[in-house]
């Protein structure tokens, strides 16, 4: 460990910065007046994370703060888990700290980009790139609960109001910003104070203009909520029983179901004689059976005995249920309105992991057998915006979240662009009894749809916290962990104001992801033009002794084997283009048939491989021997004097690929012809061992000339065919067949359920070699665009060398960077 820090003291450096920057944490997860943590909770930890010196540095001390992170923050998670499954809390506490780079995966990734981005540049821009990697990564990576730093700024009126700009994602970016620059101020007090300013005024800046958006946004929304309007008076049913599974075994099912509905239909009833509410809302899976289809005769019987409730009192009631059809079942909500009986049902999209949906792939008789307890719920298919009637026909827009659906920003936006004029939350929260600091966290993580969204909610709990959230984010009223109790306001009947989240979607996980990608892009065309800058300056300097290679790769190739190579390298080319042609004329820019596959079997990749093939068996090395120049391959020896060599011709038709013939004293050319990358490297190695060999004319220069550029501008790594058109197709290969394998059989592993391994794999082979051959012919493209700007400039020489290197850099960017991107936009777009 102490290879990856220095100084030595650094070690105990890291575990005090990540010991208190966890306490502080701690703190501010409890809320109220904590939250001025938020803004120094993360400098003891980032003051410590400045003496890593390496990257396995920089990963230690994020996978130390994940660990601590999680034990500081969520200890009270693992003490819940033990209460559903029953493991033990000692064992669920270390199991979640275990986990921790899983469930928080955002603080590694923080600690290592911004390590990187640090080592080479200024505290601006590593504190950028930290913040940016922060939310890129939770936006890619969910998290379980939904929790991010800016859910802490809840209590802090006008601070959270920028949320409607960037939701709680953007209010962390900036909590990280103002930690990173209050740490720089400490990094830096033995300096001038001009110097310790800086960072303490864009501290103090990022705060301040929170708080002036928070309160000119107040003040709008204020005065439009202030506008008369028709309103809505909704009544929550918070019944306080829990437990269900426990009291099924004691009592049985029809007991407790019907202590359920009982208690329930005398709270509502109060709600309706003492409120006069027009709507009535119950939890999530208050009814803990299918509604609308039975299972039994007690069943239907009380399926009638709620509808004949609701009608009897004339009043929209909403309650948590179960749905199914042929896919299976759901954990859902059911709509009921005076005088229509059911209008209709929301299935919970997001299910919770494991306890509520295990997915197919990971489903089966041994994981039943290891968890016991698992659900077997399936997500539901999106957000829905249904109606609230009141028996006059008033009527209230709202979208409904069934628990887990309210920690994610999409559900909630979906529903305010279909028109919801509120939300209506339904949960369970009473694994969160002996812990309701989690029942605070959910709370507050649902508070922040308000605010992104500007709808005022109704969430509804088991037994705690219910409460009323007004469109600025403030719980108006709320009931305690425990109660028995209704909960009754008025929701006025108008269309929220707009906001950007609304019109953008959770835009700031994306945006950040691109900023660190063009970044990286930035940095590594900078990094690579220094290098080749240095590598010029060092050619320049010394082009005499450094240029001259003691072994050159090269093929000997008679003029027959010659002919038949390049004829072969034609024709796979003709075959790709008689491809591309095909597709642009008949079927469409996508490889999606078997009969694509096989033409470029047979027309491209048989005459490829096959010409590679005589290449590799007519390979040589060249090397000057005293006054020879040696040609070994793998069963001869060719030795030739090098004063007998003295002139080389270029290859005028650069195929089977760019190389010259040696003319020789007596006037014959060598019996081989040689295919070499880098003509001017061969013969450099002539001429030092005293050879007269030159070219002639001015078109053979040129020409030579053309060929070392091309060679010098190649990466190996990234240009090697394995590495282009094997390897890589398989990034976005692999996504791409698993949204098939959704879309066409139901899950990632459904046609090996349906049709076996053989089917399975077949598959992915045909979608690995689709995207192989897409990419194959976006080389092209690329390939004739290079081409075409080398050969522009090849008349002037100096020009040529910078030209070919930022032509084929760039290509390069645009080939593993173009794809994916296009791929993932339209995945994201749906």
């Amino acid at each position: 460990m102490r290879a990856f820090l220095a100084p030595p003291r650094a070690i105990g450096r890291v575990f005090a910065g990540v010991v208190a920057s966890a306490v502080l944490l701690g703190f501010y997860a409890r809320g109220g007046h904590a939250w001025v943590l938020g803004f120094v909770a993360l400098v003891p930890w980032l003051l410590a994370a400045n003496g890593a010196r390496t990257i396995a540095g920089a990963l230690l001390g994020g996978w130390l703060m994940s660990v601590a992170f999680v034990a500081a923050v969520f200890l009270w998670f693992g003490a819940a888990l033990d209460a559903y499954m029953g493991i033990g809390t000692v064992p669920a506490v270390l199991a979640l700290c275990a986990l921790a780079p899983v469930l928080q995966p955002q603080v590694i990734v923080f600690a290592v980009v911004r390590h990187l981005t640090g080592r080479r540049h200024g505290f601006v821009l590593r504190a950028l790139a930290g913040a940016a990697a922060w939310v890129a990564c939770e936006g890619l990576w969910p998290k379980l609960l939904g929790d991010t730093l800016g859910h802490g700024l809840l209590p802090a009126v006008w601070l959270r109001q920028v949320a409607d700009l960037g939701g709680a994602a953007g209010i962390t970016f900036l909590l990280i910003l103002v930690n990173e620059a209050l740490a720089q101020a400490v990094a830096q007090r033995r300096e001038s104070l001009r110097i310790v300013l800086r960072p303490l005024a864009l501290a103090a800046a990022v705060p301040a203009l929170m708080a002036g958006y928070g309160a000119l946004r107040l003040s709008t929304i204020e005065s439009a909520l202030g506008a008369p309007a028709a309103s809505l008076r909704i009544a929550m049913v918070q019944a306080n029983i829990v437990d269900y599974e426990r009291q099924r075994r004691e009592r049985g099912t029809y007991a407790v179901v019907r202590e359920v509905l009982d208690t329930h239909f005398a709270l509502s009833r109060a709600a309706i004689e003492h409120h006069h509410a027009d709507a009535v809302l119950w939890s999530e899976t208050v009814y803990p059976t299918t509604f609308g289809q039975p299972r039994s005769e007690d069943g239907a019987a009380l399926d009638r005995e709620i509808l004949a409730f609701a009608a009897a009192a004339k009043v929209s009631l909403v309650f948590g249920t179960y749905d199914r059809d042929a896919a299976g079942e759901y954990n859902a909500a059911a709509f009921l309105a005076p005088g229509a009986g059911v209008i209709g049902t929301y299935r919970k999209t997001h299910p919770f992991p494991l306890t509520e949906h295990v997915p197919a792939w990971l489903d089966g008789p041994w994981l039943r057998r290891w968890l016991p307890w698992a659900g077997t719920w399936q997500p539901g298919s999106g957000a829905r915006v249904m109606p609230l009637r009141a028996a006059d026909g008033r009527e209230l827009n709202v979208v409904p979240l069934i628990c887990l659906d309210d920690v994610r920003p999409g559900l909630a936006i979906d529903g305010a662009r279909l028109g919801a004029q509120a939300i209506v939350g339904l949960s369970n929260d009473a694994w969160f009894t002996e812990h309701p600091i989690g029942a605070r966290l959910h709370l507050a993580v649902a508070a922040f749809r308000s605010i992104e969204t500007r709808l005022p909610q109704l969430r509804v709990t088991t037994n705690g916290l219910s409460a009323f959230v007004d469109p600025t984010g403030e719980v108006l009223a709320s009931t305690a962990m425990g109660d028995r109790a209704v909960l009754a306001g008025e929701v006025p009947l108008r269309d929220p104001p707009p906001t950007v989240m609304v019109r953008w979607g959770d835009w700031v996980g994306g945006a950040a992801g691109v900023f660190l990608l063009t970044l990286a892009i930035v940095l590594a065309a900078r990094f690579w033009r220094e290098r080749r800058a240095d590598a010029d300056r060092r050619t320049d300097a010394g082009a005499a002794a450094a240029a001259v290679p003691s072994v050159v790769d090269v093929v000997l190739l008679t003029p027959g084997w010659r002919v038949a190579a390049a004829l072969l390298r034609v024709g796979a080319g003709a075959g790709l283009l008689w491809l591309a042609l095909r597709m642009l004329l008949r079927d469409g820019l996508q490889v999606n048939s078997l009969g694509q596959l096989q033409i470029f079997a047979a027309a491209t990749l048989a005459p490829a491989v096959a010409a590679w093939t005589i290449q590799r068996a007519f390979a040589a090395r060249a090397r000057v021997e005293t006054d020879l120049l040696v040609l070994q391959q793998r069963h001869q020896r060719i030795e030739v004097p090098v004063d007998r060599i003295v002139a080389a011709q270029p290859w005028r038709i650069p195929l089977p690929g760019t190389g010259m013939d040696l003319l020789l004293a007596s006037g014959a050319r060598f019996a081989h012809g040689i295919a070499v990358a880098d003509i001017h490297a061969l013969l450099r190695a002539l001429s030092s061992a005293g050879s007269p060999a030159r070219l002639e004319g001015a078109a053979a220069t040129r020409l030579a000339d053309y060929a070392t550029v091309r060679a010098l501008a190649t990466w190996p790594r990234l240009d090697h065919p394995l590495v282009k058109f094997v390897l890589f197709p398989l990034l976005p290969a692999l996504p791409a067949f698993r949204l098939h394998q959704h879309i066409a059989f139901g899950g990632t592993f459904g046609e090996y359920y349906t049709y076996g391994l053989a089917a399975w794999l077949t598959g992915l082979l045909v979608w690995w070699a689709a995207w192989s051959i897409g990419l194959m012919l976006f080389a092209a493209v690329l390939r004739v665009v290079v081409e075409a700007g080398h050969f522009a400039v090849l008349p002037w020489p100096a020009r040529a060398r910078a030209v070919r290197r930022t032509l084929a850099a760039l290509s390069r960017v645009v080939f593993y960077v173009g794809p994916p991107a296009w791929l993932a936009v339209r995945l994201l777009s749906g």
